[in-house]
Parts: structure tokens; sequence; C-alpha cells
């Protein structure tokens, strides 16, 4: 069997790959990688990222962001959002968004990966997974950059965070805020911690 037969055995569907990942079954990278592109077998996503084409009965179907980014990022440590995430809290927000924001340690600024726009943004605090603790944080601080009616949305915000868990969303505001956020949020836990 020669190289390229055993790197096109080696490609799982639906996986991403880095270039550097391919390179132990293959002794001309580059050359076998062109070929299989052009065979519609791998899809380049960016520079030395590729994606093994995974059928589905709607077509080709596109790699998770999760794994895309995975890739690009050669790293775990990222949480993905998009704004449109916002609508899902109750507060009002109605806005969709084009847009995921990868939150993370290495990368800073807008990427095409595989057709689809991610701005990375480089942050010290983000948590593994999204809650809705977070994710009110997050809107409070990124108010400004949002299409919305800012004041009837903050005073949902107000609405909304008064119900929920105060030492969770304290938690939060602490490790995640911006400035703002935690301005924001300081008048309200505090009078919860003097209700309480």
């Amino acid at each position: 069997m020669n190289r390229l037969e055993t790197l096109r055995k080696h490609l799982k569907e639906g996986k991403v790959y880095r270039r550097a990942d391919l390179l132990p079954y293959t002794n001309a990278p580059d050359r076998h990688l062109a070929v299989l592109v052009s065979e519609g077998k791998l899809s380049k996503m960016a520079q030395g990222v590729y994606y093994v084409s995974r059928a589905s009965v709607f077509g080709i179907t596109p790699p998770e962001d999760k794994a895309l980014v995975k890739a690009f990022l050669k790293d775990d440590k990222f949480l993905i959002l998009s704004p449109t995430m916002y609508t899902m809290l109750g507060v009002g927000a109605t806005q969709l968004y084009n847009e995921r924001i990868v939150y993370n340690h290495k990368r800073h600024g807008t990427m095409v990966l595989g057709g689809r726009k991610f701005r990375f943004h480089h942050k010290q605090n983000f948590p593994a997974r999204l809650t809705e603790e977070y994710l009110l944080v997050d809107l409070v601080s990124n108010i400004n950059k949002l299409a919305e009616d800012q004041p009837a949305l903050l005073e949902n915000v107000k609405r909304k965070a008064s119900v929920m868990n105060k030492t969770v969303l304290a938690k939060a505001v602490k490790q995640y805020g911006s400035i703002q956020a935690k301005k924001f949020f300081s008048s309200i836990l505090a009078k919860s911690v003097s209700n309480g």
C-alpha cells in the first residue's frame, strides 16, 4: 500500500485535522493533501486545518464549530458563544447575530474557518462551559456592542438578576465581569444582601 492510501485509510469522516496530525501517515504531505482536497475527500478550512467531509441526507455536513476551533487553536481551552444566545435569557434581547465569539488564551482578531467567521477574543477568565449567570454577565459586559434598546434591556436584566441565585451570580460577576458589569450588578447584589 502506498503512503497516499495509508493516509486515506487513516482519515475519519467528520473529523478535523491539523496538517501536523497527518504527517506520520505520509511521506509527501503537501502533495497528498492537495490530491485529497482535489478529490473532495478533504476540505481545507484554514491554513494547516483540514476537514474530512461527511455526507448526510442533506448533503455534506460542515464540521462542528468546537472541533474546528480546537484544531485551529491546538487547544481546548476556549468558550464559543454568539450574542444571539442572549435571546435565551428572557430579558428582551431579540436581535440575531451572524457571528461566533471565541474567548480563548491565545488568539485575537477575526478569522474565517471553513467559510464561517469567528471573532477571537484573548481573555484571561471564562468558564469551561456556558451558564445562564455567565451569559447574563457577558451581556452586560458587552451591552454597548448590541443593536438593542439598551436601557430597556438593562432594566430587564435587573429584574432577571433579582430572582437568580445571588451567590452564583455574584461569583460570575466577580470572576468574569467587566468593570462596567461589576458596577452594574453591585447595587443589585448589595440589595439582596441587605434584604437577606
